[in-house]
């Protein structure tokens, strides 16, 4: 089994601790798919050239993950900061001229051909890649994290390239969720998945629909928790295609997560 995530990287900033730990959505989903027992697992990004992103390319180096595909750039890395109200993070606004904001991927041939050595290529609404799906559709597929984009427009710009569909959904009541799930089925999505913190999640593949408790944790922070319980879905889902196992695998992943700080630790000090 072959993992690729293609997409953002950041240095998330506890601001209140005075540390960064190396994050990203699509950085986050593949080091936790390689946690969860994938056997091969790539990311493709834009880096940019200051300590930042130095170290979260060794976090990738100590998570056995590769990204000799990625791009470095002459900027900085993404910084978000992030401030914890009980065990819950929110994201302060960083700056906006980093690699993440400044560039965007664009696919060659040679990218294409390695990405399509691969299972399922996971991104996400945070990529910038969403010209590119039609294009990796013809040679892998896809999951895609859209957190809380649900507006049709966008639905209809992505949902027919992909095969996985993940939303946070905890805003969301039911009808606006089983309509939700209606429309990523009807555009083409195969699963759909709406995550609802600590109500757990409902899925659906083709229709038939499933729920998902949450998994009793000492939760910590709940930085990347959605993230990881992606990888424990799609790592799972993959290796014997049975929706009860995957979701419960996702769970366990997510529960996890929330045992520590950051989406998956490797804490620095901010400035060094």
């Amino acid at each position: 089994m072959r993992i690729i995530a293609v997409g953002d990287n950041v240095a998330d900033c506890y601001l209140d601790q005075g540390l960064y730990y190396p994050g990203g959505n699509a950085v986050n989903v593949a080091v936790n798919c390689k946690r969860n027992g994938c056997e091969e697992v790539s990311y493709i990004g834009v880096f940019g050239n200051d300590k930042k992103s130095d170290h979260i390319m060794d976090s990738l180096d100590k998570e056995g993950i590769s990204y000799r595909y990625s791009r470095r750039v002459y900027a900085d890395s993404g910084s978000p900061g992030v401030k914890l109200v009980g065990n819950d993070r929110v994201f302060v606004r960083g700056a906006q001229d980093t690699a993440q904001h400044l560039l965007r991927l664009r696919l060659m041939p040679a990218d294409l051909e390695y990405i399509a050595g691969h299972d399922v290529c996971h991104t996400s609404c945070y990529s910038s890649i969403e010209r590119e799906l039609p294009v990796i559709k013809e040679h892998c597929d896809i999951s895609f994290d859209f957190s809380t984009r649900t507006d049709e427009d966008y639905l209809g710009q992505v949902c027919p390239h992909i095969k996985y569909a993940f939303f946070s959904g905890a805003e969301l009541d039911s009808a606006q969720i089983e309509a939700l799930i209606k429309t990523c089925h009807r555009l083409g999505t195969e699963i759909v998945g709406v995550t609802k913190g600590s109500e757990g999640a409902l899925f659906s593949r083709n229709g038939v629909l499933y729920k998902q408790g949450v998994t009793p944790a000492e939760v910590v922070d709940t930085m990347g928790a959605g993230d990881s319980f992606i990888a424990g879905f799609l790592v799972s889902y993959l290796k014997k295609g049975v929706m009860e196992e995957a979701l419960q695998s996702g769970a366990n992943s997510a529960a996890y997560t929330c045992t520590f700080y950051g989406g998956f630790g490797y804490p620095k000090p901010i400035g060094e």
